[in-house]
């Protein structure tokens, strides 16, 4: 009977990640051809084989200037949106989860070590003071002063929490927790400064960045943020034993022997480049990294083995769906996915 109560589980951890793989695929379609341009999916098959094109040049030429039009949105409007929902849902989930595993905390997500706080106050620091007082430091950059400063923001609060938590050459998971909350603490009376400085105008475009969107999305956008989610994602699987090992307490883990200095330093530094990069390109989306993680773990257990790539694929999936319902739920307005 155990043993058929094992391969039970067994298969159903195995389900759950390929079952989440297809509804992505179909969300993803869903999301390609919905809009305010109604797309169908043989006008989305014509317009990726060509075949529509040559078919236009035979008829009328509405047809080929349709065909034209449904190629120009597909390719330059929804399909890098996707695309960058899919990156972020599946960062953002990830990232949570090696938190939730790291902290032994189940409300721990990439936010407790200000990584977004310390976004945010970049963000609008440079948003408030970027063309007046500190502009000179940063020439040339225009739109990507922004992403830029949230993204250097974030990866400093997170070396901040690092640094200050570490005692006597050590770094403690209970003095991480203590020191992320002052650091979230002193970032939000400094974002508190900056909206107190700022004119209406500048109030306005902080508020709308920190609600998170993906409106923005281009191909430019995509390729920044590639190679800083995919690279810590290659890597995130080789931590699955190490995550399972401190489910039993750091000590535990460092006696089965896994360097828990050098474990605690790479995932949070994993995490804190790709979280950083979201909130840089699309702004502050809570709640995924949060709640994911957990209803992974309903479904396959706690085995890291097993939760670090259904994570990544079932963030991506909520993501995506999330982003869907912000474009269609107020049409023709749009809700800020945040």
């Amino acid at each position: 009977m155990g043993g058929v109560l094992k391969q039970r589980g067994r298969s159903s951890r195995a389900l759950f990640p390929v079952a989440n793989l297809v509804v992505l695929i179909l969300v993803a379609f869903i999301s390609l051809r919905t809009g305010p341009v109604e797309i169908t999916y043989r006008e989305m098959l014509e317009a990726v084989t060509g075949h529509g094109a040559l078919r236009g040049a035979t008829e009328s030429g509405p047809t080929e200037v349709k065909i034209e039009m449904t190629r120009t949105v597909l390719w330059n409007i929804r399909l890098p949106r996707t695309l960058l929902a899919v990156l972020v849902g599946a960062a953002l989930a990830l990232a949570g989860c090696g938190m939730q595993g790291l902290f032994r905390n189940p409300l721990a997500d990439p936010s407790l070590i200000g990584i977004s706080a310390g976004a945010a106050a970049g963000a609008v620091t440079v948003i408030v003071l970027g063309d007046s007082r500190i502009g000179y430091l940063l020439p040339g950059l225009g739109a990507f002063s922004v992403p830029l400063a949230a993204f250097s923001g974030g990866i400093a609060a997170s070396a901040l929490v690092y640094s200050f938590s570490r005692y006597g050459g050590r770094t403690r998971v209970a003095a991480m927790l203590l020191t992320g909350i002052a650091v979230n603490a002193i970032a939000a009376a400094g974002i508190g400064l900056m909206i107190f400085l700022s004119d209406a105008e500048e109030l306005r475009e902080f508020t709308f960045w920190s609600l998170g969107s993906l409106a923005g999305a281009t191909w430019k956008s995509v390729g920044l943020l590639l190679p800083f989610t995919l690279i810590p994602m290659a890597f995130f699987p080789s931590f699955a034993r190490v995550l399972n090992a401190f489910l039993l307490g750091e000590a535990e883990a460092y006696h089965l022997g896994i360097d828990t200095q050098v474990a605690q330093r790479r995932l949070i530094l994993l995490s804190a480049t790709m979280v950083g990069a979201t909130v840089a390109v699309c702004g502050i989306i809570g709640f995924v990294g949060l709640i994911v993680p957990h209803l992974v773990r309903l479904a396959t257990g706690p085995d890291h083995r097993y939760t670090l790539p259904a994570s990544a694929l079932l963030g991506a999936l909520i993501l995506l769906l999330a982003d869907l319902l912000s474009r269609t739920v107020a049409a023709p307005s749009e809700l800020p996915i945040g």
